[in-house]
Parts: structure tokens; sequence; C-alpha cells
């Protein structure tokens, strides 16, 4: 997402600096255009290692703030990044993501700049409907708390910012119910559809897909759900189709959900598209969250036929039966899984309904012009990034 906003800013003549904050556990290998990306910008690079023990959990429970956020703050990125704001002057400077507004101080200090930040989700609402969805008492407990202490957090830093860019409706109105003065901007996620090649000759019909790193939560506990629902389904009983299970940071327990020939977790794949590409119906059984869901965007822009809770969708101008399917439980899903696996015609029509909509509003040039519009109301001119 941020990869596909520096590029279109880059391809409309801009400027663009990048300092970014690698969290050690989310290792990521450049591709041949990412480094083609970062030769035509300034780049800085900071690894961090954002990995908590259980005494750590233990004595964040006496402080009052989240080790959620304070994991992401490291003195010696700071001073990398006032380092480089010694050096360059900018017009804009984009915050992507609530941990890095860690920096929002030493950025005030020794920078002019106009503060953007992108909400990509109101993170305390994560949490928040992460302990909705547990019954243990402690869990919802201690869920509950980290909401509360983020939330907290999130209301400090909103309008210590010159404005906003959010990804949908829901989260504008969100943070004008918290007091948000400064602009708020609707931007969705923009892909670059060039990279998005559906060939359905290579795709095999019926198989259901999940793909997404669970080491976020809300991924987590909702494809545990899907299993924990579905098992008997999938393995035993009148779904007749195959279930793949890839992505980043997949616990070793889920290996007891395989099943040979029913029921492959198939952990990180090699190329992400390749295996979109190769699958029919994509599953996104989010329980909890907020924000846009980027895989359902580029799920959407491969022509897969998709079924998703409400929330999954939230912020993307779905329209059910047409361009995706929605299902909000267990019988929902069951009937869509099984509507869809029995025609494979409907399928290629909902995924091709779903690639037009990406056409028409979610191509990144569009969205990027729509951000550059939005910096010139910030600065009262044109920008250089």
């Amino acid at each position: 997402m941020v990869c596909n906003t520096i590029r279109s800013l880059v391809n409309q003549g801009h400027d663009v600096s990048l300092v970014a904050l690698n969290a050690k556990k989310s290792h990521h290998e450049n591709t041949d255009d990412d480094k083609d990306l970062l030769s035509k910008i300034k780049y800085r690079a900071f690894n961090i290692d954002i990995s908590v023990s259980v005494f750590d959990v233990a004595v964040n429970l006496f402080s009052k703030t989240s080790f959620n956020i304070d994991k992401y703050y490291s003195p010696e990125f700071e001073k990398l990044l006032i380092r480089e704001l010694r050096k360059t002057r900018y017009d804009i400077i984009q915050f992507e993501g609530l941990m890095v507004s860690l920096y929002l101080s030493a950025v005030r200090k020794y920078s002019n700049a106009k503060r953007i930040y992108r909400a990509h989700n109101i993170e305390n609402q994560i949490w928040q409907r992460l302990s909705q969805q547990k019954s243990d008492p402690f869990k919802k407990s201690y869920l509950k708390m980290h909401a509360k202490r983020i939330k907290n957090y999130e209301l400090q830093q909103l309008n210590n910012f010159d404005g906003i860019a959010v990804f949908t409706e829901q989260d504008k109105a969100t943070l004008l119910e918290y007091g948000t003065k400064i602009p708020i901007e609707i931007l969705p996620v923009g892909i670059n559809l060039d990279q998005y090649k559906p060939d359905y000759s290579k795709t095999d019909f019926p198989t259901l897909f999940f793909l997404g790193s669970l080491d976020w939560l809300p991924n987590r506990e909702g494809i545990e759900w899907f299993l924990d629902n579905f098992h008997k389904d999938l393995t035993d009983g009148d779904l007749r189709v195959r279930f793949y299970v890839a992505g980043n940071d997949i616990p070793e327990r889920f290996d007891d959900y395989e099943v040979m020939g029913k029921i492959f977790i198939q952990g990180e794949v090699d190329d992400a598209l390749e295996f979109v590409n190769s699958k029919s119906i994509m599953i996104v059984p989010l329980l909890s969250g907020g924000g846009m869901r980027v895989k359902i965007v580029e799920g959407m822009a491969m022509q897969k036929c998709i079924i998703s809770t409400s929330l999954g969708a939230e912020g993307i101008n779905i329209e059910n039966g047409v361009n995706i399917l929605i299902a909000n439980n267990r019988e929902e899903f069951y009937e869509a899984i099984k509507l869809c696996i029995a025609d494979e015609e409907y399928c290629k029509t909902v995924g091709l309904n779903a690639r037009k909509l990406m056409e028409q509003q979610y191509d990144i040039n569009k969205v990027t012009k729509n951000l550059v519009d939005f910096y010139a109301t910030i600065t009262g001119s044109m920008v250089t990034t």
C-alpha cells in the first residue's frame, strides 16, 4: 500500500523520501520492482525488534500505556529521523499508521512541514472488538484494558496533526465523534492495476482460500473461527471443496487443522498473486478490526469471487451478490460457499464485477491525485513531497 502510493507520487513528478521503521518479525525481501522504486527516492531504513517477553507483558499491566504502542519506539530511530529532518526541508511529512506517531514530537521540533496522519485503522476499535469476541473473563478484561489505553493515546495525538487521511466513511465518522478538529479526507486504498493480471485458465475450480498475515490478531481470530466451524463440513460433510490457508506467521498449532487432500495449511507462499490466481473463492471471515482490508481490494483486482463478513468489507463500495458475497454467521457462510462451489459461472461474474469496481474507484493514480489535492488544501499551495 505504501509502496503503491510512493510509486504513484514519483510517477506524478514529486520528490519523495521514505524513512522506514522495519519490524524484524515482518521481514520482507525486496522485489525487482521494489529495488527500482528505491533507486528513485531517498530511502532510510531502521530495523527494530518488536517482540515482547512474558515479563514485558506482566510489567505493562501496571503501566498507563500499551506495549502494543510503546514497543515501536526507538531512540536510535528517532536520532536517524532527526538527522534526516535537519538535512532536508519537506512540505509534507506523512505518518503511516498510529505506531509511528510516537515520533510526532520530534518531527514538530525539527521540521516546519505539514504533518499528515494516514490512519490505517482506528486502532482501539480492533482491540475493543477482539475483547467482545472473548468468553474468557481474563482475556476479555485484558483486551479491553489495551483498547482503553490505545484510545487514550489516539485521542492525545489526533489534533496534533495538520490533516488526516482515512480509508472509510466509518473511520471519518469515528474520528469526528472523538472530537477531531483538523481536516479529514476519505481516500481509499489505491492499487496499481497493471500488477494484477488474472488468468482464469490457471484457476482451479472449486477451491477456497484464505491469505493473510496471522501475526495480526483479527486475521488469526477470524480464520480460527472459520476452521473450527467448518472443519467437519470440509472434511466429512457436504462442502466438497479444498481449502488452502496461506500467509506469514502461521502458528504451528494450525498444522492440527490440516487434512490431506482437503485442508492445506501452506504458510508463506513465494508469489502471493500467483497463489491467489490459482484459487477460485476467497474467504474473509473477519470478526474484528477496522480500516479497509487491502487483501480484499487485491482479491477483487484479481477477479476473485469473495465471501466476507460485513466488517471485513467495511469501507469498500460493495454490492452484495453482485461484486462480493456477505456472510456474517456460520449459516450464511455455509450457504454462500455451497452456492459458489456449485456455480462456476456465477463465481466468474462476481469476480468480473469486482475487477470493474477496482478499475472505477481504486486505481492508484486516481487515489494519489486526490491525496496530492488534499496536501494542497493543507499547505495552501502546490506540493513537493
